[in-house]
Order: structure tokens, then C-alpha cells, then sequence
């Protein structure tokens, strides 16, 4: 029989229709809206299935609550150990996490090309606290705006793993390669006036405001389709194969710096810290 409390709950990825506007909302506001492996499977279905639908011609990505979205679920990157017996081989220990790891890159290669291969305006409408992924992800975006209560972080390094999201191409290209260099390396939090400077942020709303923002996006929604698309295609085909390419490379350093000692030590550190709030 179904469980009634999981028929109350409400979906992890809420996606509405409306007017050519397509919103894809992360609602796990409960978990700062972090990704695990299933959601950013289900973000990349929902780009893929809007980029081939005449009804929508832009795409919205925003979150709920006070986080846009906190990044990959780290707990994810333990789920080869999770699935471990007594029983267990040294070779089935072997093949599990090869197996889990193997995942993780798949999972993060795929949702960072449904974004490079949107061929719609890609807008991004952040409501709160961008970290990880949900930073990089921006780069890949035509339009991105911010809450003046955003802030923005990449704290791969102090987490032993690798940069994502094509930020080692995009952040230098956009921001130059000093400001890419402080947030890549070093995990500088900024906040949205500075990423606007930066050029990461389109524009920012107040918090209190953002009617303007989503006022305007329906308004371009009914600009004409074809050749709003057609505007698209000229401005990103040249990077697009760029970005491939990039995609490709950082997918396999992530799976590099998972498999390293330095790695598992960052996340030991970093759940016992969690453990103790």
C-alpha cells in the first residue's frame, strides 16, 4: 500500500508551464535545496524535454527558500561504502565503488550538458545562497539574476574535489582569471553586488521585490520564437564544442579527486563538523 505521508509530499524538482515559461523550482528547502544524484537526473530530463516542446521558449531555473541551491548532496559520494556487506569480496568493495563513482561523474557530465545544449534562453532566478554546482551552473546560463540576499561559493578545494560545471572556462571568461582564481581555488564567498561587479550576476532584485524580474521574463516569452531561438544559436555555437570538451575533462578530474586520500579526509572533517551542530 502507498505510504500517505509520501503522497503529501510535495516533489524535489517542481516544474510549471505557463505563458512559454518554463520554471524548473529546486524545492528541498528543508536541505538548503541540494542536489542528490536522482534530482539532477530529473533537472536534466526536464531541460531535455523543454528544449524539444514548441509551448516553452524560456527556461527558469530559481529555488525555494532561503537557498537557490547548496550543491551536490555529499552524502552521495559515500554511497559505494553505504552499499558494503561483511560478506563483500575485496573485489565486490572494488567494483561498488567503481561503480558509485562512475555514477557520480555520469550523473554530473549529463546535467552540465543538458545545459550547454539548451537551445532556448536559459535564465537562472537566484533566490538565496548559491555553493558548489549551483554557482558553476551559472556560467552556462544567457540571464543570470540575483536576490540581493544571495551569496556565492565554490569551496571545491577545501572539499578535495574538483571544479565543475565548465567554471574553469567560464569564471575567467566572465570574471577574468583573478576573480575566477579566488573563488575556484581559494572558495571566496561573495555576495550579489560583487558577483554582479564580477559579471557572474546579470542584475540583482531586491529581495522584498522580485516581481519585476519575473514580469519581465514573461514579457520576452512573447517575443518571436524562432528568431529568439535563432539569436541563441548564433551567440553560443562557437563555445559549444569549447565546453564539450571542458564538460569532459573536469568529469574525469572530479572521479580522479573522489578516488584520493586528500578527498575522504576533506569529508571526514566536514560530517564530523556537521555532527557536532
Amino acid at each position: 500500500m502507498p505510504n500517505p505521508a509520501m503522497a503529501d509530499q510535495e516533489p524535489e524538482l517542481i516544474v510549471t508551464v505557463k505563458d512559454k515559461v518554463c520554471i524548473l523550482r529546486f524545492n528541498r528547502p528543508h536541505i538548503k535545496n541540494c542536489f542528490s544524484r536522482e534530482m539532477m537526473t530529473e533537472i536534466s530530463l526536464a531541460l531535455e524535454e523543454a528544449a524539444s516542446d514548441p509551448d516553452i521558449l524560456i527556461l527558469v531555473m530559481t529555488g525555494t527558500g532561503d537557498y537557490f541551491t547548496s550543491g551536490m548532496q555529499l552524502q552521495d559520494t559515500r554511497a559505494g561504502q553505504s552499499s558494503m556487506t561483511s560478506m563483500d569480496t575485496e573485489t565486490d568493495v572494488e567494483q561498488k565503488l567503481s561503480n558509485a563513482i562512475h555514477s557520480i561523474r555520469n550523473t554530473f557530465h549529463r546535467f552540465v550538458l543538458s545545459l550547454i545544449d539548451f537551445p532556448k534562453p536559459l535564465i537562472a532566478v537566484v533566490n538565496g545562497h548559491a555553493v558548489g554546482i549551483g554557482v558553476t551552473m551559472l556560467g552556462l546560463c544567457d540571464i543570470v539574476y540575483a536576490s540581493d540576499k544571495a551569496t556565492f561559493q565554490t569551496p571545491f578545494v577545501k572539499l578535495g574535489l574538483a571544479p565543475e560545471g565548465c567554471s574553469t572556462y567560464t569564471f575567467p571568461q566572465i570574471m577574468g582569471p583573478g576573480k575566477a582564481a579566488e573563488m575556484i581555488f581559494f572558495g571566496k564567498k561573495v555576495d550579489a553586488a560583487q558577483a554582479c561587479q564580477s559579471r557572474l550576476v546579470t542584475d540583482v532584485f531586491p529581495d522584498t521585490c522580485p516581481d519585476q524580474v519575473w514580469s519581465q521574463i514573461y514579457e520576452w516569452a512573447q517575443l518571436p520564437p524562432s528568431t529568439l531561438t535563432s539569436a541563441k544559436g548564433m551567440l553560443k555555437t562557437t563555445k559549444k564544442d569549447i565546453l564539450c570538451k571542458v564538460n569532459t575533462m573536469e568529469c574525469d578530474h572530479l572521479v580522479e579527486r573522489i578516488q584520493d586520500g586528500e578527498f575522504f579526509a576533506a569529508m571526514m572533517k566536514f560530517f564530523s563538523q556537521k555532527s557536532k551542530l
